[in-house]
């Protein structure tokens, strides 16, 4: 499609929520502006709906190569533009681990061919690839991922030398997943000693507790401040690592900063009796005092990006006991709803969602001219009814793995539109086939 009319739509951006026509042409948006009447092979009414800039997902696990009977990069990333989710970037725990450049070259290939989103893939560090993670480039690559905690095959960086390697010679942003393994591994021991093969979900947050994760991401902090790093901390889950960060800086000026995910912002661990294994993550969902102090530094700007943690499992897999049951669940389709829903009951502003959902996730990596509803900048958007509601059900989920932890949710908002690089992908609950994203760019 060769160029979009957006009329009358309610446009949050930047801070500021107006009424203004939109014109795309050849991808890009060309004006913005009111009373708009350019000839366009597509007109859409945005009367009474608004329009958001396409969020950006830092952290999705799409499970492909290697574990597609759980989800792969063409269902996953349609589940994601039917949920507002425009762009992601996919990290690197798939069979093999992305520890080398050739292995990260074979996931673009793939979604080159199959990804309805605009995408990147983190190179993976492990505890011996440190020559190959230094030839990662910076202008098409979103960064490097370190595992400070358990996870798939040799993705563990826990060798003291390697992460003063990586940490002091990164030629790009690195992302963590702070956990440490140590703590975990003595908690575990004092559960299974006491409680044998009976442990439950509502022991989780017991074992992978605040402790474990405030020495990691304090850790990789003080790394960070050693070596001058740009330091990206995933998922933060506890109140104690809230104060790990800086809010008296401008994004674009931050050397250090962190994310938080919907299911931390959402669950607490009052939700384990009746969401069990299926709110099961790593790091783990910890109490309510925990999810409001999370919540508080997203208001304050100590923490920077609202992201999902995609990490698909299949039921059979969830469905096993607390000790074999994987950790992750789907969220892509259901992230902006989520975070709206928080609007409509007042703990966060339309304008906050956009930034911490686009504009931020685009400063943070650096990417180019995406994030924002500008002039000039790939026509990344979503249109949302702040005023239909949708109920989740296993029936509209689009996540391969055919389940959500928000079934049964009824929110108040639904996705009407999502338009990628300038392309109408998905429209009134249908998804367009063979259309594809864009290979994400970064200008640094």
């Amino acid at each position: 499609m060769s160029s979009i009319l957006i009329k009358s739509a309610t446009i949050v951006n930047e801070g500021k929520i107006v009424v203004s026509d939109v014109f795309v042409k050849n991808g890009i948006i060309e004006q913005i502006g009111p009373n708009l009447s350019h000839p366009a092979d597509k007109e859409i009414n945005a009367e009474g709906l608004h329009l958001f800039p396409g969020c950006i997902d830092d952290q999705v696990h799409f499970r492909e190569p290697g574990l597609t009977h759980k989800a792969d990069i063409f269902t996953e990333s349609r589940a994601a533009i039917a949920g507002g989710i425009t762009s992601f970037m996919e990290m690197p725990n798939t069979v093999p681990n992305t520890l080398t450049q050739e292995l990260l070259a074979d996931k673009y290939a793939i979604a080159a061919r199959t990804s309805a989103a605009n995408y990147s893939f983190f190179m993976g560090a492990g505890n011996d690839n440190l020559e190959e993670v230094l030839k990662t480039d910076p202008h098409n690559v979103c960064g490097i991922k370190v595992f400070m905690g358990s996870s798939t095959g040799n993705m563990l960086v826990d060798n003291e030398k390697t992460l003063e390697g990586i940490f002091s010679q990164a030629p790009i942003l690195v992302a963590t997943h702070c956990e440490d393994e140590a703590t975990i591994r003595a908690n575990a021991e004092r559960f299974k000693e006491q409680y044998g093969d009976n442990l439950s979900p509502e022991m989780h947050p017991l074992i992978r507790n605040a402790e474990a994760c405030f020495i990691s991401s304090s850790f990789a902090v003080g790394l960070a401040k050693k070596y001058d790093t740009r330091l990206h901390i995933l998922h933060i889950s506890t109140a104690i690592e809230t104060s790990l960060f800086d809010n008296t800086l401008p994004l674009n000026k931050k050397r250090i900063t962190a994310e938080a995910c919907i299911h931390h912002l959402w669950f607490s661990d009052a939700d384990y009796a009746e969401k069990g294994n299926w709110i099961k993550w790593n790091p783990a969902v910890k109490t309510a005092a925990d999810r409001e102090a999370i919540f508080q530094a997203v208001l304050d700007d100590r923490i920077d990006i609202i992201a999902t943690d995609h990490a698909p499992h299949t039921i059979e897999e969830k469905s096993q006991t607390y000790s074999k049951a994987p950790s992750g669940g789907p969220l892509v389709q259901h992230a902006l709803i989520a975070m709206l829903e928080f609007y409509k009951r007042g703990k966060i502003s339309l304008e906050k969602i956009a930034e911490k959902m686009a504009h931020s996730p685009a400063i943070c990596f650096q990417v180019d001219k995406r994030g924002f509803v500008r002039e000039g900048y790939w026509a990344d958007l979503v249109l949302v009814d702040l005023n239909k509601p949708y109920v989740v059900s296993r029936e509209n989920v689009l996540s391969k793995c055919g389940w959500s932890p928000f079934e049964g949710e009824v929110f108040g908002s639904t996705v009407i539109s999502t338009i990628v690089s300038g392309n109408l992908v998905y429209e009134n609950g249908q998804l367009k086939d063979g259309i594809y994203g864009k290979r994400l760019a970064f200008n640094r």
